[in-house]
């Protein structure tokens, strides 16, 4: 038997689908939020850069105007100058800087901003400085209340972006509502109009927009799937006819000449080849029938006389080739599905093995729930394993045998359509073992 392997199985891997209409609210809060974390950013930068250059230009004018009065009244050398305090420090006093206020002796001329903590209070000022041989001016300017108004404004600034996200949020909902609405309105028409053979038409109830032209699309989709559908279902009835009609003649004709006691062993053997023959072409098309319907028929198939009647089958065409045929385990296994469809899953599991398995045997095993295929064949390859069930592809042992490599892939679709499971394994030893899994089908 050609190696093989059951049908890939769905990944089980989670995949997060996001619906359009998150999309949009999300878009619609991500604007929002940038926006107004970038407007809030530039306000923030601008308020603090224009309020240092206002200040620092103050401080050095006061600064200047504190040099100035120094000159008129040197006997003075504290005193405010617009609200501002300004320190000035003779040569004879610069060692009583470095005492007292250290972190002041060190300053170089510019504008320096100083902070620290008074008595558990924070405070902050910005220090003006410029240093001349003759005298060091100092111009304190009080920053504490500016601080507290910047972390207000601040915290003005944070509550104004989450508001405005917000905001964002409900008009991002509320027009995400709005703009799916008509796309909710025909998807729904789109299911109900599924339920009946033919098809409702969609654009009338839509406006001439996007919308109303993917409605017009989908009709004219619609359409030509109703045509493609209906060709195939009378391709197929008129195949099935057609071809049951001759198979039905030859049936006939060969049971006729069967019950003749004329006929020698050599022509009986020949006819009833031809009448197993027929009666796999019938079982073949009932099973594509139903494949092309999509539909599940019903029966009380037995399964242990049906794989007997496969190995009688098998049996008559071995021509010689040293291989048993056996069934083994109990019989009772009974299948609600019809006769022709159980005996093309198993018939092709079989007849696969009897080819590919020159000598040994193939065995039969009935179980409770599936059955079993084993043969002493050559065995199973990793690369056939992944491609044997695919239709078209025959396997590496194959070689010039007759086939076309899809009755596997016939077997894979009636397992899909009936919920049973095919699987295919190496032996213990060698060959392959197919086992065919009715699932919940079985009646008995």
């Amino acid at each position: 038997m050609p190696p093989a392997t059951s049908p890939p199985q769905p990944r089980s891997k989670a995949r997060i689908r996001r619906r359009l209409r998150s999309r949009i609210i999300l878009a619609f809060v991500l604007l929002g939020f940038g926006l107004t974390a970038l407007f809030a950013y530039a306000t923030n930068y601008t308020r603090s850069r224009v309020e240092n250059q206002l200040v620092e230009d103050l401080m050095n004018r006061n600064i200047s105007e504190a040099a100035r009065q120094f000159e008129q009244d040197p006997k003075n050398p504290e005193f405010a100058v617009d609200q501002i305090r300004a320190y000035v420090y003779t040569p004879d006093k610069f060692e009583s800087v470095r005492i007292n206020r250290p972190e002041w002796y060190e300053l170089s001329d510019g504008i320096t901003t100083i902070s620290g903590d008074d008595n558990g209070n924070p405070f902050s000022y910005k220090l003006a400085v410029r240093k001349t041989p003759g005298a060091w001016f100092f111009l304190a300017y009080d920053m504490t209340q500016s601080a507290r108004g910047e972390a207000q404004f601040n915290r003005a600034i944070y509550a104004s972006v989450i508001v405005f996200t917000l905001l964002s949020l409900v008009v991002g909902w509320w027009s995400a509502s709005r703009v799916m609405s008509p796309v909710s309105e025909l998807a729904t028409r789109l299911k109900q109009s599924g339920r009946s053979s033919q098809p409702e038409a969609l654009a009338s109830h839509f406006p001439d927009d996007e919308v109303g032209q993917l409605a017009e699309a989908l009709d004219d989709y619609a359409e030509r799937l109703t045509d493609v559908v209906q060709r195939d279902r009378e391709f197929n009835a008129d195949v099935s006819h057609e071809l049951r009609t001759p198979l039905a003649v030859i049936k006939g004709a060969v049971e006729l000449l069967l019950s003749r006691p004329e006929v020698d062993e050599k022509t009986r053997s020949r006819l009833l080849r031809i009448q197993r023959a027929e009666q796999q072409c019938t079982d073949l098309i009932s099973a594509l029938l139903l494949l092309s319907r999509n539909e599940r028929g019903h029966g009380a198939t037995d399964v242990g006389r049906l794989a007997e009647q496969l190995l009688d089958a098998h049996r008559a065409q071995l021509a010689g080739k040293p291989l048993e045929l056996r069934i083994e385990g109990e019989r009772g296994l009974v299948v609600d599905a019809p006769e022709a469809a159980v005996a093309v899953a198993l018939g092709n599991l079989i007849g696969n093995a009897v080819k590919y398995t020159k000598s040994g045997a193939v065995v039969v095993q009935l179980g409770p729930k599936s059955v079993e295929v084993v043969d002493s064949g050559p065995g199973l390859s990793a690369d056939d394993a992944a491609k044997l069930f695919e239709r078209g592809y025959r396997g590496t042992h194959a070689g010039h045998s007759q086939g076309g490599g899809i009755g596997l892939s016939i077997v894979r679709r009636l397992c899909e359509l009936y919920g049973w499971d095919v699987r295919v394994k190496p032996g213990r030893e060698h060959g392959v073992v197919a086992t065919l899994s009715f699932g919940a089908s079985p009646l008995a």
